[in-house]
């Protein structure tokens, strides 16, 4: 059984077994292999198809194209193993798994005696002899081993995975051990504040340019004796606390500066000395690498918990819509919905009423994700309670308007098309609360839009909605759209818009229902480039037959 791995470009990696059926890769949900995030993906980019005894790469049309081996895939060609597929920004490939055999990198000579001595050209050390260096070399060898071993300590500590609170009140003991200080304070910058993190001590008063300095340039400040600076010594709060030395270094990860830790004593038996200042400096810059690595793990993981409750959403979501459109005697019916992101605020639903009557509805919720989503679902509550045989749409739309203006937020509102068609009749009851106007498609291919209707709902709760009729003759078809449909934009900013679609519909329609959808959004896919839908795209074809 061959295999195909597929590596995306944040360095995850998945493998997929072939089977012997065809797989196909793009954007569209409708692949077997989806990324929907790959704007450098078509909807259909590419399938891989058995063929005899092997497996057939082909591109299906992809608007940047497929590549094997380098070179640009124009014709269907038989994969082997280890071919590497480049498909928008992924890189797939082929029987990985046959062409990963094991290589010697290192070997080890056991030469010819395992108890050699060492030459005097041979110097040799271990991590406890750089800490204990030998006193008689001299006080500055000492300090050194002092800087070093606080270094090491730090990264030790700092290397953990604990969280940021706990990261915090270790980075703060091991800075004020480190440089003996009687007390310090760690900030970092939230929303433009300053904010305690971890203090060892209280009524801490930083000068401002003190804390400007250090988080505006990211220099570090070292005051060895602040009663002879003239900067200081005249300013109450620090006469007030009895601080006699300071440091303040930055927290500085990359070019970016996130806060500062700020150490002080009131005495001068141990000065700060700039050894003091760069050994701070270098362990607020270790400190601040691990707090943004540890604020973007948590953000990531933030991420990932958002992405599988937004798809969780997504399923109940679909599970809202129609699986499948009803059938009824002397009608053909199909609908189709595609979120732009996640989830939608687009609804549509079929209401079969025997013997041959069918409701259809289509909404949009005005806005995209999950606020529109919420009202969406609202929305689909309330029609399933109030449109049980209705035997007056005015009425159904007025009350459903009421409902939906008592609870929905100011700024929301939705436009919604209700409609009754008959099969046997042809006859069309419908009424239209501010939605686009559905366009109807006659047997000889001449179109017009359904003209008449109300104001959205959810505005004004006391309007009273009035309900419209015509006729289908066997072989028309009503078309119900959202304006994701007519408003899809392509590269140079035109719209697909209404003629499009109709001349769209009118030139398929002897077409099955589903046949139509489908040319329709292969037609808005071409049409944008392949781009991301900017807007929920619904659709209902319904033809009487």
């Amino acid at each position: 059984m061959k295999d195909l791995q597929i590596l995306s470009p944040d360095g995850n990696s998945r493998v997929i077994q072939l089977t012997d059926r065809r797989i196909t890769l793009g954007r569209s949900s409708g692949n077997e292999i989806c990324f929907p995030d790959d704007n450098g993906l078509s909807r259909q980019h590419l399938a891989i198809e058995p063929s005899g005894n092997g497996w057939l790469l082909r591109d299906l049309g992809s608007k940047n194209g497929t590549t094997l081996n380098g070179v640009k895939a124009t014709a269907p060609t038989l994969l082997k193993s280890g071919d590497r597929v480049m498909a928008g920004h992924l890189i797939l490939v082929f029987d990985a798994s046959t062409t990963q055999a094991a290589k010697t990198v290192v070997l080890f000579d056991p030469g010819d005696d395992e108890h050699e001595e060492t030459s005097s050209s041979t110097v040799v050390t271990s991590l406890r002899g750089v800490f204990k260096r030998d006193a008689s070399s001299g006080s500055g060898a000492t300090f050194f081993s002092d800087q070093v071993a606080a270094l090491v300590q730090a990264g030790n500590e700092l290397s953990g995975d604990r969280p940021l609170p706990e990261l915090f009140r270790y980075m703060l003991d091991l800075s004020i051990k480190a440089v003996k200080a009687d007390r310090g304070i760690v900030l970092t910058v939230e929303d433009g504040d300053l904010v305690a993190r971890a203090n060892k001590g209280e009524g801490f008063r930083i000068s401002s340019a003190v804390r400007d300095r250090v988080l505006n340039s990211g220099e570090s400040i070292l005051v060895r004796d602040m009663s002879i600076d003239d900067a200081f010594r005249s300013r109450n709060s620090i006469v007030e606390q009895q601080v006699r030395t300071l440091m303040a270094v930055p927290l500085q990860a990359h070019d970016r500066i996130i806060g500062l830790i700020y150490v002080d004593s009131p005495s001068l038996l141990r000065e700060f000395k700039k050894d003091d200042l760069d050994l701070l400096t270098v362990m607020a810059n270790v400190a601040a690498i691990r707090i943004e690595n540890a604020r973007l793990a948590e953000i990531e993981q933030s991420r990932k918990l958002m992405a599988r409750e937004l798809e969780q959403a997504a399923e109940i979501q679909r599970r809202f819509l129609p699986s499948a459109a009803p059938k009824l005697t002397g009608l053909e019916l199909a609908g189709h919905n595609a979120a732009c992101r996640t989830v939608g605020g687009d609804y549509y639903d079929f209401f079969p009423y025997p013997p041959s009557r069918v409701g259809m509805v289509l909404g949009d919720v005005s806005g995209k994700g999950m606020p529109a989503s919420l009202l969406m679902m609202g929305l689909q509550a309330r029609v399933q309670v109030l449109i049980e045989e209705p035997s007056d749409l005015a009425a159904v739309m007025t009350r459903l308007n009421r409902i939906t203006a008592a609870n929905c937020p100011s700024n929301r509102f939705i436009s919604l098309f209700f409609c009754i068609l008959e099969g046997t009749t042809g006859e069309l009851t419908y009424c239209n609360a501010g939605h686009n106007p559905p366009i109807l498609v006659r047997a000889d291919g001449t179109w017009s839009e359904i003209q008449g209707g109300g104001p959205v709902l959810g505005i004004l709760g006391m309007i009273q909605y009035k309900e419209f009729k015509l006729t289908l003759d066997p072989g028309d078809l009503l078309v119900i759209y959202s304006d994701g449909v007519t408003e899809a934009p392509n590269p140079e900013g035109d719209e697909f818009d209404v003629p499009r679609l109709a001349e769209m519909v009118a030139n398929n329609r002897t077409l099955p229902c589903a046949d139509i959808v489908r040319a329709v959004n292969n037609a808005v896919d071409e049409f944008t480039g392949g781009a991301p839908p900017s807007d929920d795209i619904t659709l209902i074809v319904a033809k009487r037959v």
